[in-house]
């Protein structure tokens, strides 16, 4: 499970230059748009080979009344709500401000008593590194001078941040399948987990969660050892108001890192919004499996033969980079199709294990690139030696060419589609990697 580091301070100090630095690449942060994969909120980080996720946070002006900046204040309350450790990234050039003393009354208030690193940015001199000693005066410790441009005492900081993270927690049984429930809040979660654990072939047994935020719930399904993990719980008491409910994929990362399949409930009275379209994006980069439950089934007026057609359509639609996640449309109230969530959960998992045999492999490789040949660029053209699977969970598949350069995103999305049609992997991201031989 990554630990969650949010990044915080008045505006134009520097956060996305020090969220991209600590990054290692520049992530833009895009609109909230039904259809993109996620807005570019919080990215992965490695230090020293411990790996953790960085938020990134609107500039916290705690003076302004317009509404724009509530909710940039909303989405910074959320991730320091959520965060294991917050770094307050304060500003050389500009000295210590009133901001800045607000700021660090905001993150004193909060419940959770997080360790806080006071970074000061845009030292990228002497006289600016001395000038940083002033905001020992906001009273959370020592400052840390830092230029995020130029990449100056980030290595200080990351060593600070690695310090300060939570201690691994013991690996579960690995023979237990982990599957979280996410979505937004109020689509049904914890009305689909009452429903799965009131079936009477669940072997229950609740324990309280390995982390601070969820609650697992092992039981067995059909033979198997599985863990639900709920994320309805996940805002923290008092920390979290209501308006903040679009933030919630910050409260559902910890619980997707951990799971093998990840089950996405969406609100069939509502539609797929732009908040469901980022959890879905995290769930992917994250190579987890899926499944998506449309919820309040039952809500839905005036149903004919078609409509779950029709559904189908407007979720994959909607949703494009999921093409290959199966859909069922249940009530949690009434528990229809509930059985149908673990079924597809659990074959999804053996998905994710699925290896294929060096031979069928290559052999299915030499037809596919018969039947539509690879393409030429400048008079060159890609030629496939062979593919290997050298590991699964998820499913990962290398293949071996003349010039990696040569392989088009069209044509790499063509080889994805026949490994699915030929092989299954329904539910799974699979990844494709290409090396030069």
């Amino acid at each position: 499970m990554k630990a969650l580091v949010a990044i915080v301070g008045r505006p134009n100090v520097g956060k996305s230059t020090l969220f991209n630095r600590l990054a290692g690449r520049r992530q833009a942060i895009v609109d909230d748009v039904a259809g993109t994969t996620r807005d570019r909120l919080y990215a992965d980080a490695e230090w020293t080979g411990h790996t953790f996720a960085i938020i990134d946070t609107g500039g916290l002006d705690l003076g302004s009344s317009d509404d724009m900046s509530a909710r940039i204040r909303e989405q910074a309350q959320a991730a320091i709500a959520e965060a294991d450790v917050v770094v307050f990234l304060t500003d050389a050039v500009d000295g210590l401000t009133g901001l800045d003393y607000s700021v660090a009354d905001l993150i004193r208030r909060g419940d959770a008593q997080q360790p806080v690193i006071l970074a000061v940015n845009k030292c990228e001199n002497e006289a600016r590194r001395l000038a940083a000693l002033e905001f020992y005066e906001l009273g959370l410790g020592d400052p840390i001078p830092i230029s995020a441009l130029h990449g100056t005492g980030t290595g200080d900081l990351l060593d600070a941040i690695v310090a300060h993270l939570p201690a691994d927690e013991p690996a579960d049984d690995e023979d237990m399948i982990h599957v979280a429930i996410v979505g937004r809040p109020n689509v049904g979660k914890s009305s689909l987990l009452n429903a799965l654990l009131g079936r009477e072939r669940a072997i229950v047994s609740p324990v309280p969660g390995t982390t601070r935020d969820a609650i697992d719930t092992p039981i067995v399904w059909a033979g198997q050892p599985v863990v639900l993990i709920d994320t309805a719980g996940i805002r923290r008491r008092g920390r979290i108001e209501s308006g903040v409910e679009k933030y919630s994929v910050l409260r559902a990362l910890k619980a997707i890192n951990r799971a093998d399949v990840a089950v996405l409930v969406l609100d069939a009275t509502e539609g797929v919004t732009a908040q469901d379209a980022h959890i879905a994006g995290y769930i992917i980069e994250a190579s987890k499996g899926v499944v998506i439950a449309v919820n309040k089934w039952d809500l839905v007026p005036d149903k004919t033969g078609h409509t779950i057609d029709e559904y189908t359509a407007f979720i994959m639609d909607q949703l494009k980079f999921v093409d290959y996640v199966p859909i069922v449309f249940i009530s949690a109230l009434t528990r229809q199709r509930v059985d149908k969530v673990m079924d597809l959960a659990l074959g999804i998992s053996e998905n994710r294990a699925l290896r294929i045999p060096t031979g069928p492999l290559n052999r299915f490789l030499r037809r596919i690139t018969y039947q539509h040949a690879p393409p030429t660029k400048k008079g060159q053209r890609l030629r496939f030696y062979y593919v290997t699977q050298p590991a699964v969970d998820p499913p990962t598949f290398v293949f071996f060419v003349n010039q990696p350069e040569l392989v088009h995103f069209s044509y790499q999305r063509y080889l994805e589609n026949q490994l699915r049609e030929e092989f299954g992997f329904q539910g799974t991201p699979i990844k494709l990697s290409f090396r030069a031989h």
